[in-house]
């Protein structure tokens, strides 16, 4: 059986005819497989999902328990055959309950990789390297400019920060979902046991991560307070946020930004960011071409992103490669937040 004829790209995304089932689809179906819970991959109006218990109750959280008629829980590495086509799930290292979607059928195996990184994140899961005939990869950050920091180097220049400037308040743009926890975490393990504030619109999925097991130390609401009672803090918020009337609240707050989009500096001058933090939930160029080789497939199809770069060094490497062009994908917008 040829790979195409297991999984191949429809408007409505991915699509593995015989098992009759989306991967990440776009557009609402009656039979979905999400790899994980941001807004680009995870989408509500489909019949049934199916995904980590994690990502679904992110996805409960964000779009309301009626997000589906229909939700089927896969853990990591329990296997499902529908209609002779067999889907398991393993992680991606992306956020929590992020997992790659492994499809069997014929005896070929494709693996679609949803969005993953290979740095370590104590809020989730590694990555698994799975085997397979065919990888499906995202390709983000597919140019050789990309280089990602560890999150630890970048933490440390923030606490270095607060304390060059005791009597500034430091606020950090974070996704809510993924990067906000993996800072929070992160500055934990860099020996930050203050409390961490945070912005209303990251409260939530906060806590749905401490449901889960995620220790992430003392996390505080903000709260209407004198602005000295902010100096010296690290306040997490919505990149959105920072531009807002909400910051001023904070005495001459630092702006700080985590992305890997930090990396191009034209984007944090433009931006107003102070104080850039490199800190990113995506495979960097040199990661995106490890894990291709770690795989062994002897082909590579690339999702989104930077895919002529990529393609074009697979087969510098003797790798068939192709783009996909899915639309959809890409890093999650974050809406306007509320003033919190």
């Amino acid at each position: 059986m040829q790979p195409a004829q297991i999984l191949h790209p429809r408007p409505e995304g991915l699509y593995c005819p015989q098992a009759d089932l989306y991967i990440d689809p776009v557009k609402p179906v009656p039979r979905a497989l999400v790899t994980h819970g941001h807004s680009d991959h995870a989408r509500s109006g489909h019949h049934a999902v199916m995904a980590t218990p994690e990502t679904l109750a992110i996805m409960d959280s964000r779009y309301g328990e009626w997000f589906t008629a229909r939700q089927q829980p896969l853990k990591y590495g329990e296997r499902i055959e529908i209609n002779g086509v067999t889907f398991s799930l393993h992680p991606a290292g992306h956020v929590l309950g992020s997992a790659q979607a492994a499809v069997e059928c014929g005896g070929k195996r494709i693996v679609v990789s949803g969005d993953y990184k290979r740095q370590p994140d104590p809020t989730c899961p590694p990555f698994e390297v799975v085997p397979c005939d065919v990888f499906i990869t995202e390709a983000t950050f597919g140019l050789p400019v990309f280089k990602h920091p560890s999150a630890e180097h970048e933490v440390r220049k923030l606490l270095a920060s607060v304390a060059m400037f005791p009597e500034r308040a430091h606020l950090v743009g974070a996704y809510s979902l993924g990067k906000a926890q993996r800072v929070m975490a992160t500055l934990r393990q860099c020996g930050w046991d203050k409390p961490i504030f945070v912005h209303g619109a990251l409260v939530e999925l906060t806590e749905l991560y401490k449901r889960f097991g995620v220790d992430l130390g003392d996390i505080r609401h903000v709260e209407t307070a004198p602005k000295s009672f902010y100096a010296g803090a690290i306040v997490l918020c919505p990149p959105s946020a920072i531009q807002t009337p909400w910051a001023r609240r904070y005495p001459d707050p630092i702006n700080a930004f985590a992305s890997g989009w930090m990396r191009i500096r034209a984007r944090a001058r433009q931006s107003g960011i102070e104080l850039p933090l490199v800190i990113s939930d995506h495979a960097d160029w040199s990661d995106l071409q490890r894990t291709i080789l770690d795989t062994q497939a002897p082909e590579i199809w690339i999702t989104h992103g930077e895919a002529d770069a990529l393609g074009y060094w697979c087969k510098q490497q003797g790798l068939d490669a192709k783009a996909l062009h899915l639309i959809g994908y890409g890093d999650e917008e974050e809406a306007a937040a509320p003033a919190a």
